[in-house]
């Protein structure tokens, strides 16, 4: 069961017919009479498995085809080619057994009443889902537990604050357990401490309820923290799938060496040893083939007057700026 494919993407593709119109009189009028059109191509032959229980990364830039492929996977929007199966179901059918597995949590957008208590969303979403009266109360004393909201649950949603209404979107997205968590943005916008306790609450979601999960978001710490494994899509296709550790090493030949200096030194007299990406005062960054690493590290303590070095992999930010920069080489 472990091995079980309960996310499946084939061939996946969604294309747009978009109006073009010229912002003159004469271009309304050809709009209204002679209307032409571009094809956008959201999403072009996309194809990946999600075994049961794996949590997987979802990356790529604004535009890639991130949210259209969730979309399509939760059923919202049809393809225009391409089959997928999510638990068993085709999403598009939107039958009332796929609707009881799956979820979409989207950052920006919520479902909570402003003006309301959560309480009163979690009692339509569990009438909604024919959860009975007892287990919804053990469900909804569980969850806020877990999200660090007992005694936020009766105040007005517009009383909470950010991080807090993201816990309890989360809660009401998962009172029906669902089987399958899309993810898109869940901790847009929030502060480094709001955004850790979604991250953990997340990991104890999956780890106590096996759930499958399929995370976009734009900080990568999300990603860093949740994901083995990810997916890079960029203008519709689908670059890399695989595992994280496997897309540094693939795509960042090189490791990150950052100098503690014991007096401050031109660029000029770094860029021998490799790529100079920062200097400031006595501190500096570089970076280095992997192939040599040793004999340049050796040959810095040398010849450069280091106080304090330390060797360590890139940040993920720029692995994944490099892929976007060269796609073709990521997918070749």
């Amino acid at each position: 069961m472990q091995d079980e494919a309960v996310v499946l993407a084939q061939d996946l593709t969604k294309h747009y017919r978009v109006a073009l119109k010229e912002e003159s009189l004469l271009g309304t009028l050809r709009h209204f009479l002679f209307r032409q059109y571009r094809l956008v191509r959201a999403v072009e032959g996309v194809s990946f498995a999600i075994r049961r229980g794996e949590v997987v990364g979802f990356l790529g830039p604004n535009g890639a085809g991130k949210t259209t492929t969730l979309k399509m996977l939760t059923g919202l929007i049809h393809p225009t080619r391409g089959k997928a199966l999510v638990g068993g179901h085709v999403p598009w059918r939107r039958e009332k057994a796929f609707l009881k597995k799956i979820t979409l949590v989207m950052g920006n957008k919520q479902q909570l009443i402003w003006d309301l208590p959560a309480m009163d969303t979690f009692r339509l979403n569990a009438a909604i889902y024919e959860i009975p009266e007892a287990e919804f109360r053990r469900r909804v004393g569980e969850l806020a537990e877990m999200l660090g909201l007992v005694g936020k649950l009766h105040q007005p949603v517009r009383k909470l604050s950010l991080g807090e209404r993201m816990k309890a979107e989360l809660l009401a997205a998962l009172l029906h357990r669902p089987e399958v968590l899309f993810l898109d943005e869940p901790t847009l916008g929030l502060d480094v401490n709001a955004q850790v306790a979604v991250r953990d609450f997340v990991r104890a979601y999956n780890a106590r309820y096996g759930a499958t999960v399929l995370l976009t978001s734009h900080y990568m710490a999300d990603i860093a923290a949740l994901a083995d494994r990810v997916l890079v899509i960029h203008q519709g296709r689908l670059l890399y799938d695989g595992e994280l550790t496997g897309l540094t090493a693939r795509f960042a030949p090189y490791r990150e060496v950052r100098l503690v200096l014991a007096r401050p030194l031109p660029q000029e007299a770094l860029a021998p040893f490799g790529e100079v990406r920062e200097v400031e005062g006595r501190e500096a960054r570089l970076l280095i083939p992997r192939d040599g690493l040793t004999e340049r590290v050796a040959l810095m303590l040398k010849r450069l007057p280091v106080e304090d070095l330390e060797v360590k992999e890139p940040p993920l930010e720029e692995v994944i700026a490099r892929v976007f920069q060269s796609p073709k080489e990521v997918g070749g």
